[in-house]
Formats: structure tokens, sequence, C-alpha cells
């Protein structure tokens, strides 16, 4: 899996860089201007083939020194090239300013002012490209002079894609506006009009991804995400215990078991609520089969037993009324692990199910109606919580108020910072669901599970997705794998399902989905 960074972590590499005398600011700046040019002729190769133009805004940082670069490389290749600063030369960061003087020798630089703005990326201007290089991975506020900032902003995001042909904006590093540690756009005061920032074509950034590209709002954009390298080494800091890390396989759910008794695959049992409402549960224990549990055993009320049998065909039934039953059941052994939540509903029967459940000590997924905040305490680092949004919010209100309040200052308050918050509250892994899916343990680790860029499953958002992701991770569980790591797995071959399938997809589709994805994997 690959580390994502935090702008701390991805400045404190530069500095070490740097320190080392393996490289100087200056060098940094023109690979990343270059790296820059480079995917924008990948991105889009008619771009390569004559000389366009380009309206490039430089912001009073680093991030505008590398536009800079990105200027000078695309006047240097015959393109009509307007430059904007906001700030002065003068002002800039050494590095920065260098690039702007070498700049000079080719063009001018304008003030950045929204008017100005406007005139040179209408339609009758002709510009093919607008570069934003105005604020990067270093913003740690809302945007001060937004009346005239956020106009220019507003000018790029909502006009430049309505012209024919469109403007392609490309973003260095970040979208300006936005926090690269949580994805979440600056305010710069509680009560500011709604703006969700520009929306680029392309994002270009270097060295490796930041945690906000796979979060919130800029992964909520939809756009395309390039990673530069710009030649530099891993240099871990004190930063580095914070590191997360994204999700990009699920090899591993294809292990090979030495010993090929189904019990060696384990047994997993999904608890279902009562008659009419199986659906849910029958759908969790079909992932579970398919994922590679040896045997699954559905549990319901014997009034619903029936109407469970005539639907299913290598999942077997067992007459489960209450708690009572459920822990006689668990006296056999080889039964390793559980799932109980979809459609089990909120009654004295579920309550004292989950109850049972907990005491157990068995590996466990806690999912939907099983998810409540009066779970705190009785959980164990055998459990996985699988809540989306409005469950979590339930379980946890506190955590998810300071989710849901508008940032103002950078680090911004996280996805991540949320399920790792609630993880340690809970004493075991919390699954955040969501395009943007995050993953956490009782000790601090966290991964994201990305359904953006390359891997956008839009389709993916429907009933009965999450029961059978539910089923996903309680036969990873019975096949032995530890809480994290099988929720990361699943989570991954969640998303790998619904590609395969593409638009049309419901939930039935899912796990039908899994032999291929397993044959490409064992490729």
């Amino acid at each position: 899996m690959t580390e994502l960074l935090t702008a701390t972590q991805m400045r404190a590499i530069e500095q070490a860089a740097i320190a080392s005398g393996e490289v100087t600011g200056l060098e940094l700046m023109e690979r990343a201007g270059t790296g820059v040019v480079e995917a924008i002729l990948e991105e889009w190769p008619d771009m390569a083939l004559t000389s366009q133009k380009a309206v490039v805004l430089c912001g009073p940082g680093n991030n505008g020194g590398d536009g800079f670069v990105v200027a000078r490389l695309l006047k240097g290749r015959g393109w009509d090239v307007e430059v904007f600063l906001y700030g002065e030369v003068e002002k800039l960061p050494p590095d920065a300013k260098v690039n702007a003087e070498r700049w000079l020798k080719f063009g001018t630089v304008e003030t950045l002012e929204a008017d100005k703005v406007a005139d040179s990326i209408d339609e009758k201007s002709s510009a093919r490209l607008i570069v934003d290089a105005l604020f990067g991975s270093g913003l740690n506020r809302g945007i001060e002079s937004l009346n005239e900032i956020e106009c220019i902003l507003f000018v790029v995001a909502r006009f430049g894609h309505t012209f024919n042909p469109p403007i392609s904006v490309v973003s260095i590093d970040m979208p300006s506006g936005f926090c690269s540690d949580s994805g979440r756009y600056l305010r710069h005061k509680k009560n500011a009009d709604p703006f969700d920032g520009i929306n680029p074509d392309l994002i270009v950034t270097f060295h490796a991804g930041r945690t906000g590209h796979h979060l919130s709002q800029i992964a909520e954009i939809g756009t395309a995400l390039r990673i530069v390298d710009i030649g530099l080494e891993i240099r871990k800091s004190k930063f580095w215990s914070e590191t997360v890390r994204i999700v990009e396989t699920g090899l591993s759910a294809v292990h090979k078991l030495e010993v090929n008794h189904k019990f060696s695959h384990g047994h997993a049992l999904i608890l279902s609520g009562p008659s009419a409402q199986t659906g849910a549960a029958r759908l969790a224990a079909r992932g579970a089969l398919r994922v590679g549990a040896g045997l699954v055993t559905l549990g319901a009320p014997q009034s619903a037993i029936a109407e469970c049998a005539a639907q299913l065909t290598a999942i077997m039934l067992s007459p489960i009324e209450d708690s009572v039953a459920l822990t006689a059941t668990l006296k056999d052994e080889r039964i390793n692990a559980l799932c109980l939540g979809p459609a089990l509903g909120k009654d004295e029967r579920a309550k004292g199910l989950v109850e049972a459940a907990l005491i157990s000590g068995s590996k466990l997924v806690l999912d939907a109606d099983a998810l409540s905040e009066h779970l705190i305490g009785h959980l164990h680092k055998n459990v996985v919580l699988t809540p989306h949004a409005g469950e979590f919010k339930r379980m946890f209100p506190d955590i998810m108020e300071k989710l849901e309040t508008p940032a103002l200052t950078g680090p911004a308050y996280s996805k991540v910072d949320a399920t790792r918050e609630a993880a340690a509250r809970a004493g075991c892994t919390v699954l955040f669901k969501g395009a943007d899916t995050v993953i956490a343990d009782e000790t601090g680790r966290a991964a994201i599970n990305s359904a953006h860029y390359e891997r956008a499953a839009p389709w993916l958002a429907t009933a009965g997705s999450g029961d059978v992701l539910a089923g996903f991770i309680t036969g990873l569980l019975a096949r032995g794998f530890a809480p994290m790591q099988a929720a990361e797995t699943a989570a991954w071959l969640h998303v790998e399902c619904a590609l395969k399938f593409g638009p049309g997809l419901i939930a039935e589709d899912l796990p039908e989905q899994l032999p291929a994805v397993f044959k490409d994997l064992a490729l």
C-alpha cells in the first residue's frame, strides 16, 4: 500500500533533501514545473501539436514559483502565455522570486484582478489552458481577500468550462483554497457564502499523493490526478507515525491456504431479521461465501427459515430466535466470524443478539441496525464497525459535529481524524463508508479506500451495497484475516467488483463479480 502525505510530511521530506545537499530548492521547483508541463501534454496530446494560449495564475508562495516555471517552459514551446501574480515579485520567497525574474525575460507579470483574468479567458481570447498556481498544499487558512481571489476562482470555476471548446484547468498540488490534509475548502469566515472552489480537469502533485486528494470535496470533484516524480527519497521523520495509506490491492484475499478442508477457510454466521426482512442478511451471506469463507450459515427466526430456504442453496440455515439460541450456536468453535446488523431490526431480540455476540469475543462485524451509541464501552479489538455518515453521526455525534463544522484553518479536521478518533473511543476497527471510505483501528493505523479518479464507481451507491460489503468483511475474518486487513481488503474488492460490472449494478451483482476479480488478480 502506498503512503499518503500530509503537507507537514511533504515539507519535511523536501527540507531534508535540501539540507542534505542532494538538491536545491530551485532544482526541485524546476523539476516540479517540468513535471506539470509533461502531465499537461500527456493529458491533452493535441496541445503538444501546436502552440496554444495559456493563462497562469501565480500565488505569493512557492506554488506560484512552480507556476512561473510552467509559464517559462510553455513560452519556450511557442505558446502565448499570460501571467498574473497575487502579490509582488519582490515579496516572493527566494526560489519563487528567482523564477519570476527568469520569466520576466520572456514576458510580463500582471496584477491578479478579476476583470483582467476574465478578459484573458473569455470566448474571444482563444485561451486553451488555465494553470492554477495560486495556493498549493501549504494553505492553512481561508483566503482573506476573498472579495478578489474568490471572484477570480469563481470566474475560473464557472465560466471556463462553458466555452466551446472548453478551457482546460490544471491545479498545481491542490485546487486553490483547499486543505491538502482534509480535502476540505477553507472558508474565510464561518457564515461565508457557500463556494466549493474551482473544479480543475487535472491536479498535478509531486512525489506522493496527499491525504486530501482522496477525501471530502477534492475527491468529489472527479478530476484526474497525476503524481510527478521529482527525485526525492522517502525520509521518515517524527511525523511518520500519522501516515495514512491508500488501499491499492485485494491480492491477499486470494492467498493459498495449506489445508484445503472447508473448515480451514472458516465458518461465518450471519444473523437475519424476521420474515420479510431477510434480504439484507442474505446479501451479506452471499458476499461472505463468494469472498472465500468455507461455510456460511444464515441464522434467522424460525418464522423466516422457509423464506430464506426458498432463496438460498449453498448457504446453510439455522433457527436462531434469541440470544440464548445464539450463545448455544456459538459453542461450535468452528464458527469463527459473525455479522449482525443488515435488516436485523432494533427490537429486544436484536439487542440481545448483539450483546451475546459481543460477550462471545468472536470476530464480529456490526453494521446498520446493530450500530448504536450504547455499544461504546462494550466493544473489543475483534470488532469491525461499518457505519455510513448517518450511522456514524448516531454513534459519535460529537465527532461528526467537528467534521461538519465549516473549516476555517488548516490542517482542517478530516474524515481520517474522525475515523481515528472513533476507533480509539470504540476500541476496535471502524470503517467509515463513502466514496472516500476510511478505515482505522484502535491503535491509530489508518487507510483510505478511494473510489475516485480512475476508480470512480458512482453506481456503487445502490440499495444493499453496504450489506454485501459487511459480508465480504465477515468472510475474510472467517478466513483468518485480522480486522483491519479484512476491512481494507473487503473495501477494495467491493469497488473492484463494481468497476468490473459497470453502470446498472445492483447489490446482487457484486458477489458474482468476485470470481472474475480474483482471476484478474491471480494473473
